[in-house]
């Protein structure tokens, strides 16, 4: 369960980051996400930092179990 909040954590946190630099760099979104809907740049936002959160949950989670706490 661990590996897989890391990895939703991971895409959801680059997708999030390739929508702002997209709206950021260029006049569109990038990543697969703006295929399907239209997300405002908040949204973008809210993406990457609920991203990095699990990512680093899940991580974290990983390091104690293999040190044993």
């Amino acid at each position: 369960m661990r590996e897989l909040v890391t990895l939703i954590g991971w895409v959801a946190g680059i997708q999030g980051g390739l929508g702002i630099a997209g709206r950021f760099f260029g006049d569109h979104p990038w990543g697969l996400l703006q295929q399907w809907w239209d997300v405002p740049t908040p949204g973008y936002v809210a993406l990457a930092v609920v991203g990095a959160v699990l990512a680093v949950h899940g991580e974290t989670a990983e390091l104690r179990a293999r040190t044993g706490r």
